[in-house]
């Protein structure tokens, strides 16, 4: 299984299926992160944390944890 943070930055992969429970899985949801979903990779910290992505026509920084949850194709 791949996840949105095994991504390399310049990629472009789409969302396959969120794991994650409850409020958690709600929150990915609400930033635009959903199934069919196109996903931009465009850099990653420093340090590796957060990763910074391009979805829906914004930019937004995910945590590795959260893009751990992400599986994508």
């Amino acid at each position: 299984m791949k996840t949105l943070k095994s991504a390399k930055v310049g990629e472009t992969v789409t969302v396959v299926k969120l794991h994650g429970e409850g409020a958690v899985k709600r929150r990915i949801m609400d930033m635009g992160l959903t199934k069919g979903v196109e996903v931009h990779i465009r850099k990653v910290a420093p340090l590796g944390d957060p990763i910074e992505v391009t979805v829906r026509g914004y930019e937004l920084s995910i945590r590795k944890a959260d893009a751990d949850m992400i599986e994508i194709a």
